[in-house]
This record gives C-alpha cells, sequence and structure tokens, in this order.
C-alpha cells in the first residue's frame, strides 16, 4: 500500500511540475513583455529628453555626454576583467563599441533632421531584417513583412522629404543590426554582460575628444548637460538592464519583432514631449507595426513550454539578443 502510495504520489508531483513549469514559463513571458514596455518608453522619453538639448549642444554634444554616462554605467554594473581578455574576445568588443556609438551618432543626427518618430521607425529596420531572416515560423514572417511594409510608408518620398536625415537612419539601422550579429559572438566569448559594459566603456573613451570638439564649439549650459545626461540614464541604464531580464523570459525571434513598439513610444515621446505630431499616413503606418507586433505576441503567447524554452536559452546566452544599450 505504501508503495501504491508513494507512486501515486509521485506521479502526482510530476504532473504537478509540468503544469507549474508550464505556467511559470507563461507568466514570466508577460512579465518579460511587461519589462520590456517599461524600457521601450524609458529609451524614447530619454530620447526625446535628449533632443532638448540640440539647440545648445547639438546632436554630437548629446551623444557624447551619452555615451560616457552609458560607459560609466555598465562599467559599474558589468565589471568586465579587461586584463584577463584574449585578442579573440577583444575584436568583437571593439567591433561593438564602434557600432555602438556610430549607431547612436547617425540616430541623433537622424532625429535632428527629420524628427524622433520617424527616425526610430527607420532604425528599427536593423533588428526587423535580423528577425526576418532568422524566423522560422510563417506567423513571424508575415508579421515582420506587415512591419516591412509599414516602415516603407513611412520612406516614402515627398517635396519635404529630408534624404540626408533617412540615410543617417538607415545607416543607424544598419548599425544596429551589426550590433546584434556582434553581440551573439560577444555572448557566446564572455560571459554575463561583461563584454556588453568593455564595449561601452571603449565607445565612451572613443566619444572624448569628440565630446570636447562638440562642447567647445557649442558652450553648454547646465539644463543642457543634465538634459543629456538623464538621456544617457533613460536611454541606456533602464534599457539595457531591462532587456537582459527580458531576453531570459521570452523567445528571441519574438524580442526582435517585439521591438516595432519602439516606433510607437518613440511617436508619443515626440509628441508629449518635443512637440511633434505625425500625419494620419504616418500615423496609420505605426499603427500597422502595433497590429503585426499583436498578432505576434499572440501566437508566440500559445507555444508550448518546450519552445519557450528554447528561446529562453538562446537569448541568456547571448544568442539572438537585440538587446541596444542605447
Amino acid at each position: 500500500m505504501r508503495t501504491s502510495t508513494d507512486t501515486g504520489q509521485g506521479g502526482h508531483t510530476a504532473a504537478d511540475a509540468d503544469a507549474g513549469a508550464v505556467s511559470s514559463a507563461g507568466s514570466g513571458r508577460w512579465r518579460g513583455m511587461a519589462v520590456m514596455l517599461l524600457g521601450g518608453t524609458s529609451n524614447q522619453v530619454g530620447a526625446a529628453t535628449g533632443a532638448l538639448a540640440f539647440p545648445v549642444i547639438g546632436p554630437a554634444g548629446v551623444v557624447a555626454i551619452r555615451q560616457w554616462v552609458a560607459g560609466a554605467v555598465l562599467m559599474a554594473v558589468g565589471r568586465p576583467r579587461l586584463r584577463s581578455f584574449t585578442w579573440g574576445q577583444w575584436w568583437p568588443v571593439l567591433s561593438m563599441a564602434v557600432v555602438f556609438g556610430s549607431m547612436n551618432l547617425t540616430l541623433y543626427l537622424a532625429i535632428d533632421r527629420i524628427g524622433l518618430a520617424l527616425a526610430v521607425t527607420l532604425e528599427f529596420l536593423g533588428p526587423l531584417a535580423v528577425a526576418l531572416a532568422s524566423s522560422r515560423r510563417w506567423t513571424d514572417l508575415a508579421c515582420a513583412l506587415v512591419a516591412g511594409g509599414a516602415v516603407a510608408v513611412l520612406m516614402r518620398p515627398q517635396p519635404s522629404t529630408d534624404y540626408l536625415g533617412i540615410a543617417l537612419a538607415l545607416v543607424a539601422a544598419a548599425c544596429w543590426a551589426g550590433y546584434i550579429l556582434l553581440n551573439r559572438t560577444v555572448g557566446r566569448r564572455l560571459p554575463g554582460i561583461g563584454g556588453s559594459a568593455a564595449a561601452a566603456g571603449v565607445s565612451a573613451l572613443v566619444f572624448v575628444p569628440v565630446g570636447i570638439i562638440a562642447l567647445y564649439l557649442n558652450p553648454p549650459t547646465m539644463a543642457a548637460v543634465a538634459c543629456a545626461a538623464v538621456a544617457g540614464v533613460l536611454s541606456s541604464m533602464v534599457p539595457f538592464l531591462g532587456d537582459l531580464y527580458a531576453l531570459r523570459r521570452v523567445p528571441a525571434r519574438f524580442f526582435g519583432l517585439f521591438m516595432s513598439v519602439h516606433p510607437v513610444m518613440a511617436s508619443l515621446a515626440g509628441w508629449l514631449v518635443l512637440g511633434q505630431t505625425p500625419q494620419w499616413v504616418e500615423g496609420t503606418a505605426i499603427l500597422a507595426i502595433v497590429a503585426a507586433n499583436a498578432v505576434s505576441a499572440g501566437t508566440v503567447s500559445r507555444v508550448g513550454a518546450s519552445t519557450a524554452g528554447v528561446g529562453t536559452g538562446s537569448a541568456g546566452t547571448g544568442e539572438g539578443s537585440t538587446a541596444k544599450p542605447d
């Protein structure tokens, strides 16, 4: 009797454990989504706050201060052991530092010319392209194509089109895609966030002469420096740590597609902080991106626990990470 009872209890416990694992995976995914939304909001509010300093210190001055703040914060959090790095670890870190700085500089130059919402939406082409290339589900492909079509609408030629601003945003998109791919390599070769922290630190050093020249040519005020510093915190520390949390709780492909909320957050931040109101065509295109993302989120949430485990594992090791510590 005792053996039978023990066996029955053991089977019941295993079933409960399986059910608990599925429930935990589902709740963890929704928590990850909530954190991603918080990080996206913080990121774009930070970008809008930094744009307030453009008239005083210019985009280059804002980016320099942001890079300094990002480097200081991420080096303090990651604490990379730089002396132990091998050349095989250093070259992707150095490459990521160059891409990191170029991505932020070209994005802020684009924001200055074409506005926050359009610049961020075009920049999203980077992770969208990576998500499309790595996806194996027809639903993800369809959602990515819908989002890509909406971005094409945002890029349509008009008499007032600023092609240089669009080109700068597309360079930022290419840099973001490169950052994603380099982040995978760094994630394989360096544990934790040490590699990303080292890249942020190197990028901050590279921007020391850039910042000195920019701030010499455009003497800063305390308010402008404060706006740039706040942008560094809101657009670096909060989204970076949030992405690390989310990447361990959502599938990596879905993470890339979910980044499409950033144009929406940018549009809202641009409207509330900078007074930039998109036209109805732009608003419709952004809503199409949101709809594509919602469909992807709904289908991913029905995937079984085994698929969630695979996605979480790849994200946790840095595989497929699209985290962007702006």
